[in-house]
């Protein structure tokens, strides 16, 4: 079986090189970033505005290989089997072209695939996760004149 996915964008950063960036989003709530929708798909941005937290799945582009598999599955490595990054980012604009948003651990140029609104009462009765051991974080890269 072959599996084709088309980027509906690419997501722009202030991180270039993957040391800069910040391990998970959730550590990461200092950053903004902006997600460029390509024309197809802008009028699907419809609606979006209505929602504090979106969910973003992106390609992995730049992981260099697979690495270990071993215990893979319960981790946020990103060596995978299949190198798919998602993250639950903070909505902060929604333009006709674009999105905005507070939670940035992708690098500048990643392929965007998927936005969905975030529901968290989809699994209310689900325990925490098991605490991920804190990754270091890299000092802010400085920005680039014109980005926030």
């Amino acid at each position: 079986m072959k599996i084709v996915l088309e980027p509906i964008g690419i997501i722009r950063t202030p991180f270039k090189k993957a040391k800069d960036a910040p391990r998970q989003a959730a550590e990461a709530l200092m950053y903004t970033a902006v997600a460029e929708i390509f024309p197809p798909y802008r009028e699907a941005l419809e609606g979006l505005d209505s929602f504090p937290w979106v969910v973003l799945i992106y390609f992995l582009h730049r992981t260099g290989g697979r690495g270990d598999l071993k215990g893979v599955f319960s981790t946020r490595s990103p060596h995978r089997p299949n190198p798919l990054g998602v993250a639950v980012v903070e909505l902060l604009e929604v333009k006709e072209d674009s999105i905005r948003f507070r939670g940035v651990d992708m690098l500048d140029g990643t392929p965007l695939l998927d936005i969905k609104p975030y529901y968290p009462t989809l699994v209310p009765s689900a325990p925490p996760p098991p605490e991920e051991p804190k990754a270091q974080i890299a000092p802010p890269p400085p920005l680039t004149p014109g980005r926030q």
